[in-house]
């Protein structure tokens, strides 16, 4: 079975204008979101390095917009990241807190888990 090294951002944290009631565009609200990449030809060769700050950066840019559903937020990071050469497989979670629904609910959550088609 082949070894897969993985890099994981978890639990990010960003406020953003997501949803589709009125309310949700003009009120930014809690977002949390996990990524996960493998990294592509793994196990990495020795001193392989993908730098952090390109996957968080890459994140808070897709989250920066005004949002509908999860299911966007998830997609997008998860296209953003197989664009990165290195990377060959993703997993994505997106977590919403604040859900408008009739009871108690810790959180909405959308997890896209996809890899590179080359």
């Amino acid at each position: 079975m082949p070894t897969a090294d993985a890099i994981t951002l978890q639990g990010m944290r960003f406020h953003t204008r997501i949803g589709i009631l009125p309310h949700e565009g003009d009120l930014p609200q809690p977002l949390e979101v996990d990524l996960t990449v493998w990294l592509a030809g793994a196990p990495a060769p020795r001193g392989a390095t993908l730098d952090y700050r390109e996957l968080y950066a890459m994140v808070s840019d897709v989250v920066s917009g005004r949002l509908h559903y999860l299911e966007e937020v998830a997609s997008g990071v998860a296209d953003r990241a197989l664009a990165v050469q290195a990377v060959g497989r993703v997993r994505v979670a997106v977590r919403k807190p604040h859900v408008a629904l009739p009871g108690p609910l810790g959180y909405a959550e959308v997890m896209v888990d996809r890899t590179r088609r080359d």
